[in-house]
């Protein structure tokens, strides 16, 4: 009799243990569940100028690391973002094949607006656009992106004469290359980060985007990709 109770009672022990063991599992399980659809599925419309950047410097951080979450990457997401865009950063990148503006800051689909060309510069026609995703599609900062040994920067300090449409392109990188001659140090690294910064200063000359910087809306910052490392460092 006493061996029976014991056994009851230690049954009914184990039996209580292994619910709320079963319990706290279940919980953490869901828990991480939350956790990964989070991470798989952030919003970031909302952010002001200044968290933006930060949300871009901190992704590369994480690109950097080798810690990359790849958020908003999920079939969920491409449908979520089928029927609407709010970007929360514009991207004015190279062309260069080896600066994906979604992998190296960390983002998925319907994070970035992003505009591509040879030597990152503002044409009319990239202007217009991220004038569109800053107005129109809500973008909280513009950020022009060089990089590190860039082909038409090098082209344009050597003055390389070039066939066709590509002449405009290396036009368009002289004045940075003007601006960073008296440069101490390695001439291309110079003056990719002074034609980032004249591209800058063309961006903030749009008459829309000035408007939404005034009115806090906006940030306008160059920054410079280094190819060998994949860190992104803030110019202006």
């Amino acid at each position: 009799m006493i061996k029976k109770n014991i056994s009851r009672r230690f049954l009914f022990k184990f039996g209580a243990g292994a619910v709320g063991t079963g319990v706290l599992t279940a919980g953490i399980g869901s828990n991480l569940i939350v956790s990964e659809r989070a991470v798989a599925q952030e919003d970031k419309k909302d952010l002001t100028s200044e968290e933006a950047l930060q949300s871009l410097i901190e992704g590369n951080q994480r690109f950097v690391a080798r810690k990359r979450r790849s958020p908003n990457q999920t079939p969920a997401r491409i449908v979520e973002v089928a029927k609407s865009q709010k970007p929360f950063a514009s991207i004015l990148g190279c062309a260069d094949s080896r600066v994906p503006a979604e992998i190296v800051f960390d983002q998925g689909f319907g994070d970035l607006f992003v505009c591509r060309v040879a030597g990152n510069i503002a044409t009319s026609e990239e202007i217009g656009s991220l004038e569109f995703g800053s107005l129109v599609l809500g973008s909280k900062i513009i950020m022009v992106l060089g990089h590190k040994r860039c082909g038409a920067v090098d082209a344009t300090i050597k003055g390389a004469q070039v066939p066709g449409h590509i002449s405009s392109l290396l036009d368009a990188i002289k004045l940075g290359v003007e601006r960073s001659k008296n440069v101490p140090g390695d001439k291309v690294e110079n003056a990719c980060k002074a034609n980032v910064l004249v591209q800058v200063e063309k961006l903030k000359a749009s008459t829309v985007l000035s408007q939404l910087i005034d009115a806090k809306q906006l940030t306008i910052v160059g920054a410079y990709y280094d190819l060998d490392n994949g860190k992104v460092t803030i110019l202006s």
